[in-house]
């Protein structure tokens, strides 16, 4: 992947899980990267091992949820670095996870917030600087989570099925102008998100075996991979790890 050189990249909800695990990735492939999530402590410790691996790396505090702290965040990584090549929106929640009833609409709203608004609030801020230099690549988060219900879900699935929309609507408005938009679906990786979902004992995906969930890092390859040239052919869809093919191309085994 050495067309990734000198990239800058910049990951929302890096501070744990596939987030760190892509920014480790992204930094021995030579880019440049942006860490952002909400606790500054964690993302700062992650840029620090970057640093000191001999790669570049900083850490911005950035709650995806608050337009005004994305800007912010976005215009930091250009007084730093001077552009943004890559943009990976994998900030998200599930918490809480319940039937619609049994959670308060305040807590609804903030899953809605996040993994909805926050890709959006990350799209508005960094398209412009993108659209000027008529290139860029974006990689959505999504999930199998988008194309049916799963009970207790509710907030989840209507939250990635939208943002499975924001990347086709994307494509279509700005792919002309250069600028990639791609989305991925990892299926079960193994992260915190899966310890409360088991824990939550609701619905088929909670009785999965942890064995059965991939490592961040196959999903920390497919990303990579998705922001080369190779993947091109993807662009305004929506990509699966599940699939045998993909993960032979991105040299996943």
């Amino acid at each position: 992947m050495q067309e990734l050189q000198n990239k800058v990249g910049l990951i929302t909800g890096a501070s744990k899980g596939i987030g760190a695990a892509t920014a480790r990735r992204m930094g021995e492939l030579g880019i440049k990267v942006v860490l952002t999530a909400r606790s500054q402590d964690a993302i700062k410790a992650i840029a620090d091992e970057i640093n000191t691996n001999g790669c570049e790396a900083i850490a911005v505090a950035c709650d995806v949820s608050d337009y005004n702290q994305v800007n912010s965040a976005v215009a930091q990584t250009i007084m730093k670095f001077g552009k943004i090549d890559i943009l990976v929106n994998n900030a998200g929640l599930i918490d809480p996870i319940g039937r619609i009833t049994d959670i308060s609409p305040e807590d609804w709203g903030k899953v809605i917030d996040v993994n909805v608004k926050g890709i959006y609030n990350m799209l508005h801020a960094v398209l412009p600087g993108m659209e000027a230099r008529s290139e860029g690549t974006i990689i959505n988060i999504s999930s199998g989570a988008a194309y049916g219900p799963m009970e207790g879900w509710s907030h989840y699935c209507s939250s990635k099925a939208a943002a499975l929309m924001l990347t086709k609507a994307t494509h279509l408005e700005y792919a002309e102008k250069g600028i990639r938009v791609v989305g991925l679906s990892p299926g079960t990786v193994a992260t915190d998100m899966q310890v409360n979902i088991k824990a939550s004992g609701i619905n088929p995906v909670s009785k999965l075996d942890p064995s059965v969930h991939i490592p961040v890092e196959w999903v920390a390859e497919a990303i990579c991979w998705l922001a080369t040239k190779d993947a091109r052919e993807f662009d305004g869809d929506d990509v699966s790890l599940r699939d045998e093919a993909i993960r032979k191309r991105c040299a996943i085994r």
